[in-house]
């Protein structure tokens, strides 16, 4: 079978996470993906740090399987280019400053009269109207607006996630909502406008915590790597050094946890611990119970323990460790894709298919594709040179 979208064509003016995550998901499946970058410098995520053979993390993680073409979107060349390309594109994606897509005559409004059935997705910090919409936004700034960093972290110190997070909240709705909007379309062949902003879809996400503090309430406390409400659960250092992560989700696994791992039943019937909110409140109290055994084994011994009882588990790896993970190896999840700089390896998205595989295709260097669209477009040699002298490509 044919990729899912191999006839779709998407035109994207992307930076950073938030649009070229959404975008590479896209031509995961097929998507023909031309990324719009400036000419010299490209997508400023390429100069974020050098780790993958000289190329960026960021940049190789977000940005396989599409066409990269140069435009200086200040030249009239480079814009006249840009339109003919919408003209033929399904979809368009921005993540531009507030405003600058429309000052190009790109916004949906203008768009939707010569070109009906486009779909148009802009993805901003904090959306396309309202006070906050002109304002700046980075995904650590966004977890801050949106109460994250107020549940997150130690008691005595908030903390941040250590990926992207507000970036790939709002690339996967958008992503979701080209889905949709694709599929809308196939029944009156209709476009869509969609605005999908950073805060609102990482808000999506603190649904718990907010619905946890509702009316007023106490919000969770920030508890590191434990769970805020519910203990034992987090990590427990063996005696051997290592830490070892475990769960307990209901009474009966209490039990088993005492009897199985901790080996004293006693523990179980113990009035301090009757119940997950009595356990939450002596949690220093049941944590140095705890210790107290776990002190006497190693990290290998708690799991199989562990395992034994059915108590939720695991470890808690490295980035070197994730790279070799055996349920990983086992699913045959990683794929060789290509690079300017050779092969590195990629993750399959989630989500396996029995009817096809994701296209998984190349990191493009920059500007890599200009020349093929131009002459797509009928810009022959001549005009192509001028360009090129010119700086508009």
């Amino acid at each position: 079978m044919s990729l899912p979208l191999a006839n779709i064509t998407v035109v994207s003016l992307e930076h950073a996470i938030a649009a070229p995550f959404a975008t590479r998901q896209l031509a995961d499946l097929g998507a023909r993906v031309i990324k719009i970058e400036r000419p010299g410098v490209g997508d400023f995520a390429r100069a974020y740090d050098e780790r993958v053979h000289g190329m960026a993390s960021h940049f190789v993680w977000v940005n396989r399987g599409k066409e990269s073409l140069t435009l200086d979107l200040k030249h009239a060349d480079a814009i006249d280019v840009l339109k003919k390309l919408v003209a033929k594109a399904d979809v368009l994606v921005q993540n531009l400053a507030p405003g600058a897509a429309a000052r190009m005559g790109l916004s949906a409004e203008t768009l939707r009269p010569t070109h009906p059935g486009l779909i148009v997705c802009d993805i901003s910090g904090y959306g396309a109207d309202g006070p906050y919409r002109d304002k700046k936004a980075y995904d650590l700034l966004i977890q801050s607006e949106a109460g994250f960093l107020s549940v997150t972290g130690s008691e005595d110190q908030p903390a941040k996630a250590g990926c992207s997070i507000a970036d790939i909240a709002a690339g996967m709705y958008a992503y979701s909502s080209i889905l949709a909007a694709l599929y809308s379309r196939q029944k009156d062949g209709i476009g869509s406008h969609i605005d999908v902003s950073m805060l609102e879809s990482l808000v999506e996400w603190m649904g718990y915590p907010m619905y946890y503090a509702f009316e007023g309430a106490t919000p969770p406390a920030r508890s590191g790597a434990e769970h805020a409400t519910i203990y034992p659960y987090g990590p427990f250092r063996a005696g051997d050094g290592k830490v070892v992560m475990l769960g307990l989700q209901n009474e009966r696994e209490w039990l088993l946890f005492c009897e199985k791992v901790l080996g004293n039943a006693s523990v179980a019937t113990d009035a301090r611990f009757a119940s997950n909110s009595l356990r939450h409140r002596n949690r220093d109290a049941l944590r140095a119970l705890i210790l107290e055994t776990f002190s006497t084994l190693t990290a290998a011994d708690i799991v199989v323990r562990l395992d034994a009882a059915q108590i939720a588990n695991a470890r808690m790896n490295t980035m070197d460790e994730l790279w070799a993970h055996p349920q990983l190896a086992a699913r045959d999840h990683w794929r060789d894709i290509d690079t300017p700089q050779g092969p590195v390896p990629a993750g399959l998205p989630p989500g396996r298919h029995d009817r096809f595989t994701y296209a998984m295709g190349a990191v493009p260097a920059l500007g890599a594709q200009t020349d093929a669209i131009l002459a797509e477009l009928g810009v022959d040699a001549g005009r192509l040179d001028a360009m090129r002298i010119a700086g508009a490509i």
